[in-house]
Formats: structure tokens, sequence, C-alpha cells
């Protein structure tokens, strides 16, 4: 359900030891911002591209949300909850990596994991389900949950055509754990240059040496491939908690929509949004797809053409807890997949 907080967790089991003078880390920010990483930004983010910013606020002004704020894209703004949208700062993320980083070189420390481990895990395991079943084109409302494993040697051969992007990648163990599911083409993406020196160096040292990681930003990616498998584990929620959030995930769905390749999958992990408000985003997409696409047509003096809708729901996970409150049933985190048509 959204709004429900998510407590982290360290890879790496606790240990007792007594800080040494001028240590870097104090967690104590980032433990009062992540305390805020379910709480819904109303506002989102200003972008370089002044067309698409442009657009982007049309867009908004048609759907009747909040103006776009003042702050630029690494300034700090505080809402009315105080800390909000900090997580929404690069500036946050670059901080915090550098602490992760620098706990890494010195203590051999993985870092922390979003959403916790088990639920890496489960969305790795499922997503490589879902991926082999796509592989098979039989593909169905329902992915089989208990199904039998197929032998070794099928998923391999059905997988080593997938190439996966992770958006956000962060320390980039996502990625580790669906190349331990027999993915290869990896690639992971960050906008924070020391998140993928970590990655980088994590990757090395548990010899993934297949994983790809670059410094790019989603909104203004220079990425010019397509995969057939793109990955968000709490970048969405991330953006959305930017000062200009709504704005910033306008562009979001743009890139995202670029980057996963015809009939590929989007799978998107959240602990700020339901399965029901991720589809209803997903639909809010389709609509200023298509009035931007029927203005064209218009202004050309051509013919309406009818197009299918850019993203449609394939499937998402129903083995997390599920709790119910005010009548409703739901649950911390929500992973939802979406076919590119």
């Amino acid at each position: 359900m959204a709004g429900i907080r998510l407590q982290l967790e360290d890879s790496d089991p606790p240990q007792s030891r007594t800080p040494a003078s001028g240590e870097l880390i104090s967690d104590d920010e980032r433990s009062i911002a992540a305390d805020s990483w379910s709480i819904k930004s109303e506002y989102g983010s200003t972008l370089d591209d002044e067309q698409r910013h442009a657009d982007a606020s049309d867009a908004l002004a048609a759907a009747n949300l909040p103006p776009v704020s003042d702050y630029g894209s690494d300034e700090e703004g505080v809402d009315g909850d105080g800390v909000s949208s900090m997580l929404g700062l690069q500036s946050y993320w670059d901080s915090t990596y550098s602490d992760e980083l620098a706990n890494f070189r010195e203590h051999g420390h993985t870092g922390e994991v979003w959403f916790g481990v088990d639920v890496m895990e489960t969305v790795a395991s499922w997503t490589k389900r879902l991926c082999i079943d796509i592989s098979q084109r039989s593909t169905s409302n329902q992915v089989d949950n208990d199904a039998k494993d197929e032998p070794a040697e099928m998923k391999e051969q059905d997988l080593s055509s997938w190439s996966v992007l992770d958006i956000g990648t962060g320390n980039g163990l996502l990625l580790q754990e669906l190349a331990k599911h027999g993915f290869s083409d990896l690639t992971g993406i960050d906008y924070s240059e020391d998140a993928i020196n970590l990655a980088r160096a994590l990757a090395g040292r548990d010899r993934f040496a297949n994983i790809n990681f670059l410094v790019d930003d989603i909104l203004e990616t220079k990425l010019e491939r397509q995969f057939s498998l793109v990955m968000d584990k709490g970048t969405l929620d991330a953006i959305g908690l930017h000062p200009d959030g709504p704005l910033k995930r306008i562009m979001y769905w743009d890139s995202v929509a670029k980057l996963v390749a015809p009939g590929g999958v989007l799978v998107i992990t959240s602990c700020n949004s339901t399965k029901d408000e991720l589809m209803q985003e997903v639909e809010n997409f389709s609509q200023r797809r298509t009035t931007v696409f029927h203005e064209r047509e218009v202004a050309a003096d051509q013919e309406p053409v009818k197009r299918s809708p850019p993203f449609q729901y394939v499937d998402h996970i129903r083995t997390y807890p599920s709790f119910m409150f005010g009548g409703v049933v739901g649950s911390r985190v929500a992973t939802v997949a979406f076919l590119r048509s």
C-alpha cells in the first residue's frame, strides 16, 4: 500500500566496533531522510531541455496539477513535511554513495539494499520466470509462481537474448542477482558517479565482470540503444520526492518508453505506489501520447491513426505480505510488469 515506510536492510551483518577518529560515516541525516521515503511529494522536476520542459509543463497544466517549482534539479527544497523531498535530490544520493563507497573501501561493507534483500531476491526470481514465459511465447495474464523450474540449459537459452537495463542501479546488487539467475547482457545506470564507482567495485569483488555500469540520468539519458528488460527498483519513487516530482515523472515515462524495446518488459518496484496507482500512471502516459499524436496529425491535416497504448499491464507479484487498512488490502511493496507495444 502506498505511504507505508519500508525499513532498509544492510546486506552485510552488523559488526560491533568503535568508530575511528575522523570516520566519515554518520547516518543520522540519512536515517531521517529514509523515514520519509514513503511520503509522497506533492511537487515534481526541472529539465535542461526547454522544449521538453515546456511540453511537460503543459501536461501538468492540463491535468490541473500543482505548478512547477523554481527549484533547480540539485537544489534542496523543504515541503510541509520538512524532509520529504530530500530523497529526490541528486545531492542527497551523491553524499550517500560517497559515504558508502568510503565504507566499502575502508571496511568492505556492501551498503544498504533498498526494500531489503528478500524483496530484491523475489523481484529477480519472479522476473526470470516472467521473461522465460514471454520467451516461450506462452504469456498469460498471470505468471504461475508455483511452476516447476525448467532445465538449466533451457533457462540460459531463454534468458541469453534478454538485454537488461537497471535504472538508478545504486550499488548494482539487483543486477548481480539477475546475473545469478542467468541473465548475461546487463547494464546499470545511475546519475551519481560514486554509486557507479561502488557498483563497479562490488561487481569486481564478486566476479561479475559481464555487468556494464554507466553514469547516466534517466531523465536526460544519453543511451542510444533499447533493452528488452528495464528494471526500476525505487527510482520512480525517488523522482516523485523531488520538489518538482510530477514534472519529472512525466519526463521519466517519456525516457523509459524510448529505452524499452518493442515487445520488451518494464518491471517497476515501488513502496510509494500501489499496483493500481502504477497502472493509472501508465494509463495517463498513454493518454498524453495519444493527445500529442492527434494534435500533430490535425495540424498536418492527416487522418488520425488509432494506436495501441505504449505499455500494457502483464502481471504483478502476489507473494508480498499483505494487510488491510481502512477496508483496503495492500502491501508494503508493489512490483508490476508492463509490456511495451
